[in-house]
C-alpha cells in the first residue's frame, strides 16, 4: 500500500496493461489541449516520482522483437519497495546494496531514479560507473547507460522533455540540466573513479564483474556517501560478495517476486512434499516455446528450491546450474566452480581466524643460526605465539611451507608455519619484492628461528633456485622428492615438494579436507580469503582464477593466492618427514645436467623469468 503523504497522486494510476495505456493517452490529449494542464502534470511528477514513471515511462526490450520493443514503464509491486529504499538512500546519505537475479528491471530502476533526480531537482550531481567506457556510453548501443538515459528524455512528452542545446548539453560521459544546473557523468572502473570530484549519488552497475572491484570502493568511499552497488552474483572471489558480508544496508530482488515469474510458484522436497504457492492456473511456455495450460500432473523438481514453471525452463536452458546460481538464485556460493567449500571458509573466518598477536621483521646477518625478532606495525612477519625471551616456545616441532615468486612484485614469496603438535597456524610472511636467493636466506634463517622446523617448498620454477640456496646455506632438515605414486614412497636426493598439476590437486586436496575436518587450524585472514580465489578448471585441474579484487597489504599487485600454497605444503609437511635415500640416484634424470630433462628445465625457467619481468 502506498503511503499517500509520499505518492499523493500514484494510486491514481490503474497498473493493469490496457488500462494505463487508455489513462496515458487521456492525460497526453488533456495535456496536448491546456497548457496549465500540462503545467500542472510537470508539478505532480516532481511530487510523485512513481506518478511520473507510471504515467510518462517507457523501457526498451529488444527480446520482444518482432514485436514492439518499446513498452510502457508500469512498476511492480517489488521495484516500487526498491524505488523506496533508492530514494532514502539517496536522501538520507548511506549506500544501498542491490543483488538481484538477471532481467528484474533493477539498471532501468536505478536509471530512472537518476533522471528523476537530475530532471526536477537542482544542482544534482549524479556518477554512473561500469566496468568498461562502452558499456557506459557508446552510441546507438541499447546496453550502455547513457543510451537508456537518451531513451528515457527522447520518449516524454514535449512539457517534460529537455531538448539538446536549448535545455540539457549532451557530450561524450556526460548530461548537463540547463535548467537544474544538475549533472550526470559517466566513468568506467579502469580508470580513476574518483576523476571528477565529489558527487551525490554514484551508480555501480553490474560490481561483481569489476576486476578492481576493492581499488574502487577504497577509491569512492570519500566521493560520495551513496553508492548504489548493484549487480547479479559471480561467486564470492568479488568485492561485491565480501562487501555483502559487511552491515551495509542491504536489497535483494529475487525473480520470485516477479509476478510473470512467480506464476506457478511451488516448493517441493525430496520427501515428495509439494507446497504450491500461487494459485495460477493460466497459461505458460514450455521450454519448446509452446504455450500451455498450467497441468494438474505439473512434473514437480524435488529439491526443496523456489520454483515456477518459468524457473523449469530457464533451468532447461541452462547450459550448467552455476549460470542459474549466477542468473537467477542470488547464490554466490554455487556460482562459480570453487575449489574451496565457501560456507567452510566463511566458518573458519569466524571461528579460527584471528589478529595476529604480533608483526615485526626478522633480524639476521651472516650467521642465519641466530635471529632475532623486532616489531613493527608495518612488519612482514606475523606471528600468532607468544615468544619466551623473544623466541617461540621450545617445547615442540614446528613446520613451514613455502612458495616461491621471482621476487618482481607480480606475486607474492610466501611462507607459512605450524605448530606440528597442535596443527596451528602460528606465523605467516609475504612478501612480493624478495628474489629466490634472498628468500632462501630469509627461509633458513626463520627456520632457525622456530627450532630448526622441518622445512617444505614448491620445487618448481624459481623453487629451484630457492632450493640450490637452502642447500647452500647448509640447511638440511626439508622435504626431499619422493614418489608419490609407489606404497613405499621412496625418497630421492631432489629437496623441493614439485607441485605438477596432479601433485598441486593431491596437495591442495589435502589442505582443503584438512580445513573441511577441522585437523588444521588456520589463523591468517588473508589466507583464508586467499582460498576463494581456486577454481576447478575443465580438465580438472585446480588454479588461481587471477581474480585481482584483492588489496593486499603486503604490496603484490596481483596476488595469486600464494598463503593458500604455502598453508597446503605446511600441511603435507605436517604428515611427512625423513631422510633421503642414496641408492638408485646417480642416474636419476632430476640431478644429472647432461640430459634432455635438463636443458627442457632450463628453458621453461627461462620462460618463467621473461614472464615475470613482463608482469613486473
Amino acid at each position: 500500500m502506498l503511503d499517500p503523504h509520499h505518492h499523493p497522486y500514484a494510486g491514481l494510476v490503474p497498473k493493469e496493461y490496457t488500462a494505463n495505456l487508455r489513462f496515458r493517452r487521456r492525460v497526453l490529449e488533456l495535456a496536448y489541449q491546456d497548457e496549465e494542464y500540462a503545467k500542472e502534470l510537470w508539478i505532480a511528477c516532481k511530487r510523485d516520482y512513481l506518478f511520473y514513471f507510471n504515467v510518462f515511462g517507457w523501457t526498451y526490450n529488444p527480446r520482444l522483437m518482432p514485436k514492439s520493443t518499446v513498452v510502457p514503464f508500469i512498476t511492480y509491486a517489488y521495484q516500487d519497495k526498491g524505488f523506496e529504499e533508492m530514494f532514502m538512500a539517496a536522501i538520507m546519505g548511506y549506500d544501498l546494496y542491490v543483488e538481484k537475479s538477471r532481467d528484474m528491471g533493477v539498471t532501468w530502476m536505478f536509471l530512472w531514479v537518476d533522471d528523476y533526480l537530475w530532471r526536477f531537482h537542482s544542482d544534482q550531481s549524479i556518477r554512473l560507473v561500469s566496468r568498461n567506457e562502452n558499456l557506459v556510453d557508446k552510441t546507438e548501443d541499447p546496453d550502455s547507460l547513457f543510451w537508456k538515459l537518451d531513451f528515457i528524455n527522447d520518449h516524454l512528452p514535449y512539457f517534460l522533455r529537455l531538448e539538446d542545446d536549448v535545455d540539457q548539453h549532451r557530450t561524450h560521459l556526460q548530461l548537463k540540466n540547463h535548467k537544474t544546473g544538475s549533472m550526470i557523468n559517466g566513468v568506467s572502473t579502469t580508470g580513476d573513479v574518483s576523476r571528477g570530484g565529489r558527487c551525490g549519488l554514484m551508480d555501480l552497475d553490474e560490481f561483481a564483474a569489476v576486476d578492481e572491484g576493492e581499488a574502487v570502493l577504497k577509491s569512492t568511499r570519500d566521493v560520495t556517501n551513496c553508492r548504489f552497488f548493484v549487480s547479479t552474483h559471480k561467486g564470492t572471489n568479488t568485492a561485491f560478495y565480501r562487501l555483502g558480508k559487511t552491515n551495509i544496508r542491504k536489497l535483494r530482488m529475487h525473480w520470485s517476486e516477479h509476478p510473470e515469474k512467480r506464476k506457478g510458484l511451488y516448493q517441493a522436497d525430496a520427501k515428495g512434499v509439494i507446497r504450491l504457492l500461487d494459485d495460477f492456473k493460466g497459461t505458460v511456455r514450455d521450454n519448446t516455446g509452446q504455450m500451455y495450460r498450467f497441468p494438474e500432473d505439473y512434473p514437480f523438481r524435488k529439491d526443496g528450491k523456489l520454483r515456477s514453471p518459468w524457473y523449469d525452463v530457464q533451468c532447461d536452458r541452462a547450459s550448467h546450474p552455476m549460470e542459474i546460481a549466477q542468473e537467477l538464485d542470488i547464490d554466490p556460493f554455487s556460482s562459480d566452480f570453487q575449489f574451496f567449500d565457501s560456507k567452510k571458509i566463511d566458518e573458519i573466518e569466524s571461528r579460527d581466524v584471528r589478529f595476529p598477536t604480533d608483526a615485526g621483521e626478522l633480524i639476521y646477518d651472516t650467521d642465519l643460526r641466530c635471529p632475532s625478532f623486532r616489531p613493527s606495525k608495518e612488519g612482514k612477519l606475523l606471528l600468532w605465539v607468544d615468544l619466551v625471551d623473544g623466541k617461540p616456545p621450545s617445547d615442540t616441532e614446528y613446520v613451514m611451507g613455502v612458495d616461491i615468486a621471482a621476487g618482481t612484485g607480480a606475486s607474492n614469496s610466501a611462507i607459512a608455519v605450524y605448530d606440528k603438535s597442535t596443527r596451528t597456524k602460528v606465523a605467516e610472511f609475504a612478501s612480493p619484492f624478495i628474489k629466490p636467493e634472498a628468500f632462501a636466506r630469509y627461509a633458513v634463517a626463520l627456520a632457525w628461528f622456530f627450532g630448526e622446523s622441518y622445512m617444505i617448498w614448491d620445487g618448481g620454477g624459481h623453487g629451484r633456485v630457492f632450493g640450490d640456496s637452502v642447500i647452500e646455506e647448509g640447511y638440511r632438515n626439508i622435504y626431499y622428492k619422493r614418489n608419490e605414486q609407489s606404497l613405499d614412497k621412496k625418497l630421492s636426493l631432489i629437496p623441493g615438494c614439485f607441485l605438477n598439476p596432479k601433485e598441486k590437486l593431491a596437495v591442495l586436496g589435502g589442505y582443503r579436507k584438512a580445513l573441511q575436518d577441522g585437523t588444521i587450524i588456520q589463523r591468517s585472514h588473508d589466507a583464508n580469503a586467499e582460498c576463494l580465489q581456486y577454481v576447478f578448471t575443465t580438465s580438472n585441474t585446480v588454479e588461481h582464477s587471477s581474480c585481482r579484487n584483492t588489496i593486499d597489504p603486503s604490496g603484490a599487485r596481483d596476488n595469486h593466492g600464494d598463503r593458500v600454497v604455502a598453508d597446503a605444503l605446511a600441511n603435507k609437511g605436517m604428515d611427512t618427514s625423513g631422510t633421503p635415500i642414496e641408492e638408485d640416484v646417480q642416474d636419476d634424470k632430476y640431478t644429472r645436467t647432461d640430459t634432455f630433462y635438463h636443458r627442457q628445465q632450463q628453458a621453461q625457467q627461462k620462460n618463467e623469468d621473461d614472464h615475470d619481468q613482463e608482469a613486473a
